[in-house]
């Protein structure tokens, strides 16, 4: 069966698409010896180099569950005194890439893999994934404040963003402290709604996202599972 040779580089590589059409323009990439072209399609009879090095047809690809603590980044840098999540795992870990991100004081949930199309159906926004957050704020909701987010939306900049707020069973009658969900992902969204409407959002944890959940997990712990080429469509 073949398939297109920027969605292999990205499975086999932990590219990005976009990443691997980079390469492939570049000339990075060869079929058979012979350098490869945007838009070229591969099979396992055929062999394929990046940078020099053979890229197997078959593949298994590593999905880290991590708990991010509060105070790190996602980003392979650090970010001024912020360090990196990185400096949390074993070095072994560090050529996974994080899907999707949490900011710098948020903490919770956070997948890590070297499966570049599992990462790209699990962020864009056309697969819709579901993701829970508890999230506190600095002084109590007003239910009018409350309808509008779940019911109505609100204006940001980069268009309405609409949240589901519901109570917590252990908090049942606290109006800080929230479950909220939501299938977008943009940049500190949830932050910035709340913002919008005058409350700080003072903690952020995320929880689920998608079929995943933060489980048992403490900060800074994680736990791996693996799975093939095949098969990893099943985690998703």
């Amino acid at each position: 069966m073949e398939i297109r040779l920027n969605k292999f580089l990205a499975e086999r590589l932990g590219l990005s698409r976009r990443e691997a059409d980079d390469a492939i323009a570049a000339g990075r990439v060869k079929i058979d010896g012979e350098t490869a072209t945007l838009g070229a399609r591969v099979s396992e009879k055929n062999q394929v180099v990046f940078d020099g090095k053979p890229v197997a047809f078959e593949k298994s690809y590593t999905y880290l569950l991590f708990n991010k603590p509060e105070g790190y980044v996602c980003s392979r840098k650090k970010q001024g005194d912020a360090d990196t999540i990185y400096s949390l795992l074993p070095e072994k870990y560090h050529n996974l890439k994080t899907v999707g991100r949490l900011d710098k004081d948020s903490c919770g949930l956070i997948l890590l893999t070297d499966d570049g199309d599992f990462a790209y159906k699990m962020t864009h926004p056309s697969f819709k994934k579901y993701k829970v957050y508890i999230v506190e704020l600095d002084r109590d909701l007003e239910p009018l404040h409350q309808q509008m987010i779940s019911d109505f939306g609100v204006d940001l900049p980069d268009g309405k963003s609409k949240l589901l707020l519901s109570r917590l069973e252990d908090k049942p009658d606290s109006r800080k402290i929230w479950q909220v969900e939501m299938s977008e992902g943009r940049n500190r969204q949830i932050r910035r709604t709340f913002a919008a409407l005058g409350y700080r959002v003072t903690f952020l944890k995320r929880i689920q996202f998608d079929n995943f959940s933060l489980g048992e997990l403490k900060p800074g712990e994680f736990e791996e599972s693996l799975a093939t080429s095949q098969n990893s469509k099943n985690l998703i």
